[in-house]
């Protein structure tokens, strides 16, 4: 019968190790570092850069998490019998390019060479994104960027109301609630941030109580002020992405504006009666807010919610669309809706898409940031032409 020395040195005899020394010189060239160790293992210490997967998770997870069987992998272990069997797994799983380094982490980190101690979900966290953990598109690297991430939710209402709560819930780590209004009783038919008991009360803190309840780990930032020139681009430089629910054109225009010029994405969302839409404006690679939009309509044209009504869980399904796509932005996963508008009728019980791109006469662009004047447009008709007020 083969004993362990006899089938590691089988696989040895299959795959090609390298030195740390090497090895460095291989991730330098823009190889893929896989640390093959246990989670223990990696909290006391990892190379910047490497993909984490358990010596015992890797048969299940590596295509999720290393798609292109034509990477360059360089496997670790501690010492180099563990990623010695994973290089021979992973060849078997045709993976065209793999070598062990030999030695491992432990030889890597006694001669000195760059290591740090990576950051880590806490026992309580792990357990309450647990299922985020199963995903392997999302995992324990993923649940941390959306930790690290800050999202600006402009309005706590209608879209506002459900994308913050999911976003909340997903852990986004810093949430922004931009609203000036305070709380209203006809309010409450689709804001589910707020209650009863909060009529009255500002919407930024009725939000807040309501996010902090839902998870406490949460940073929720208020801003009770009225975006205007003077402003909007100094608050929502703070963010990484903004979900959309304001509810008039000037805003909406400002927004874009100062978005182009910060090159901030924004997930633009609106609803009206029966009727939603959303999509993903991204300055630096997409068309914007005033390339689906160049002018605004006649007010007549664009009644606002509070004139037609609206069907309160429409916000539900769109402002969580908005969240999602939030998240995907956050995750670099997926395919988002940049380019695409997709329109939901609840009456049909229909989703549409629509292509959007650029328009080469729009001046206001990511490449002319720098010329950008980011001005209150006076004027202008207030309601938007699909809105969440």
């Amino acid at each position: 019968m083969a004993s362990f020395r006899d089938l590691l040195n089988a696989a040895k005899s299959n795959i090609d190790e390298v030195t740390t020394a090497e090895a460095e010189d291989l991730l330098r060239d823009g190889w893929t570092l896989l640390d093959v160790r246990e989670p223990d293992e990696y909290e006391q210490g990892a190379i910047p850069g490497s993909i984490h997967i358990p010596r015992g998770q890797l048969e299940s997870n590596i295509e999720n998490r290393i798609g292109d069987k034509a990477t360059k992998i360089v496997a670790m272990c501690a010492g180099g019998v563990r990623s010695a069997f994973a290089a021979e797994t992973l060849q078997a799983l045709d993976y065209a390019t793999v070598v062990s380094m030999d030695g491992g982490f432990n030889r890597w980190k006694d001669e000195g060479r760059n290591w740090k101690t990576p950051q880590v979900l806490e026992p309580a966290q792990r357990n309450r994104y647990q299922r985020h953990l199963l995903l392997p598109e999302v995992g324990e690297e993923g649940q941390l960027k959306l930790l690290e991430a800050k999202v600006l939710c402009l309005g706590a209402g209608g879209l506002g109301s459900p994308a913050a709560l999911y976003l909340a819930a997903a852990g986004v780590g810093t949430i922004g609630i931009v609203d000036m209004d305070v709380v209203d009783e006809s309010n409450l038919q689709r804001q589910i941030l707020h209650n009863l008991d909060r009529i009255g009360d500002r919407k930024v803190d009725s939000a807040k109580k309501t996010l902090n309840a839902l998870n406490p780990d949460v940073n929720v930032v208020t801003h009770d002020v009225r975006l205007d020139a003077s402003n909007i681009v100094d608050i929502i430089s703070d963010y990484d992405v903004i979900v959309d629910g304001a509810d008039n054109f000037p805003v909406r225009y400002m927004l874009n504006d100062a978005s182009v010029k910060l090159g901030i994405p924004v997930v633009h969302g609106s609803i009206f009666r029966f009727e939603g839409q959303v999509t993903v404006f991204d300055p630096k690679n997409g068309p914007t807010y005033r390339d689906m939009i160049p002018e605004p309509p006649p007010a007549e044209l664009a009644p606002s919610c509070a004139e037609a009504g609206v069907l309160g869980v429409l916000p539900g399904i769109v402002g969580s669309i908005q969240a999602l796509e939030a998240i995907k932005l956050i995750l670099g996963l997926g395919d988002s809706l940049v380019g695409r508008l997709l329109a939901f009728d609840a009456q049909e019980m229909s989703f549409r898409e629509f292509k959007l791109r650029r328009d080469p006469s729009q001046e206001i662009t990511w490449e002319n940031r720098d010329q950008i004047q980011v001005v209150a447009l006076d004027g202008l008709c207030q309601p938007a032409p699909l809105v969440a007020p």
